[in-house]
């Protein structure tokens, strides 16, 4: 019968050689702008949380970054908790709420859609995470337009 002559992984030891680095590390230029857009709902998936550490790492790198929350990408930016708002109910509960607020107090930009948030989600403008700016279902569309027309990077997110 085969056996396993090798040690079992211990706490501490490597699976991979996380050090080397393939690529250049790309920075913005001066003036060059990013637009992560969101289209995911919120714990339906990881889409949500790793393109929100992406737009931090965007922000971070010099690009002027914006991130637009529509359709039921607003479930990202609404306020949660329980049993009160901020509470967290179980470890990771607040992701999206920390990493939008630590994007924002970074200087990137965050809209979310008045439509989604109101006729199909059913939530108000103080429903939202302190910073984020509603927009009206008109200006989603020409949020991304004016983005292109400046050459930014987009980077779009669909789930659904």
């Amino acid at each position: 019968m085969p056996s396993v002559e090798i040690p079992a992984h211990q706490a501490g030891d490597f699976f991979v050689d996380y050090e080397e680095k393939v690529f250049p590390d790309v920075q913005a230029e001066p003036g060059e702008k990013a637009l992560v857009t969101f289209h995911t709902v919120a714990f339906e998936g990881s889409i949500g949380l790793v393109n929100l550490l992406q737009s931090l790492r965007l922000l971070r790198k010099g690009f002027e970054t914006s991130i637009l929350l529509y359709g039921p990408g607003v479930t990202l930016g609404v306020q949660r908790g329980f049993p009160k708002i901020g509470d967290e109910a179980f470890p990771g509960h607040q992701n999206f709420n920390n990493q939008l607020s630590k994007f924002m107090a970074e200087g990137g930009k965050v809209y979310a859609c008045r439509f989604a948030l109101q006729a199909l989600y059913g939530h108000g403008e103080p429903s939202l995470i302190a910073g984020i700016r509603p927009i009206s279902p008109l200006d989603v569309l020409d949020l991304v337009l004016m983005h292109r027309k400046e050459g930014a990077f987009i980077l779009d997110t669909w789930t659904l």
